[in-house]
């Protein structure tokens, strides 16, 4: 069996089980209060987002702009931060800092969606700064902004494929010719997509005899937990935390 990639990221006993936002089931995601919640809850490894401000401070929030889960409004990529800040998700919570995130929760490691490209640079130069590079795995829907972060980055940047890599691999998985780039750490994938399922045996072991683990995203149901378990995924995303929490505990796969 081919050995998986090793990154310092990925050193956990078992699956991987990953807080999606934070967990997103209350309406308070990718803010300090959920990301506490999280914690607190036993998880180690929490998925967010980030955009930069208009004065290139890099924020944790999924949209490109306020006004769905805030009582701000506004493109963030517009606004500066002394706007952003004042804005609350759900009327309740501030837009936390990036940074203010990799301080507060030492301990945790952080799967980033880089969300528009003005937040990568602000991205790599803070995971320079504060060393953090043990701490992050990078991902986009873009796979050229991935590639772009890892070629400024190097290896010590850990990286999953973007939607082309996915789909790639998928292709690979029936046997058919397709170019995968080799410093990628992960598969990040929902279960299905468009209809098409993405995540079954022949994937899963396509992934692992290239060296990547395979991360699936976003699960809720526990009776697709087990199934996805069963096939031997490697990381399972949720917005349910206390869910996937019980389904690793009744399998005795709960680090």
């Amino acid at each position: 069996m081919t050995t998986l990639i090793r990154h310092p990221y990925l050193d956990h006993p078992g699956p991987i089980p990953f807080a999606h936002r934070g967990g997103d089931a209350d309406g308070l995601e990718n803010t300090v209060a959920q990301f506490r919640r999280a914690v607190e809850a036993g998880y180690r490894y929490v998925e967010t987002d980030v955009h930069a401000t208009r004065d290139g401070r890099l924020v944790a929030f999924h949209d490109a702009t306020l006004d769905r889960l805030t009582d701000g409004a506004g493109r963030i990529a517009d606004l500066p931060w002394a706007d952003v800040q004042q804005a609350r998700v759900a009327g309740q919570e501030p837009v936390p800092l990036f940074e203010e995130l990799l301080e507060t929760f030492p301990e945790v490691r952080w799967n980033i969606d880089i969300k528009a490209e003005p937040a990568l640079h602000p991205l790599l130069n803070l995971i320079a700064r504060t060393d953090a590079w043990d701490r992050v795995c990078v991902g986009s829907f873009s796979e050229a902004r991935v590639v772009r972060a890892q070629r400024l980055a190097g290896p010590r940047l850990a990286t999953s494929y973007g939607t082309r890599g996915v789909l790639n691999l998928r292709l690979r998985s029936w046997g058919v010719p397709a170019r995968l780039r080799r410093s990628a750490v992960a598969a990040q994938v929902p279960e299905a997509q468009s209809g098409i399922q993405v995540v079954d045996s022949r994937f899963v072991r396509a992934a692992h005899a290239r060296g990547l683990q395979v991360h699936v995203w976003t699960i809720n149901d526990p009776e697709r937990m087990h199934r996805l378990l069963d096939l031997g995924v490697d990381g399972i995303m949720t917005d349910h935390i206390d869910t996937l929490r019980k389904v690793m505990e009744d399998r005795g796969v709960w680090a």
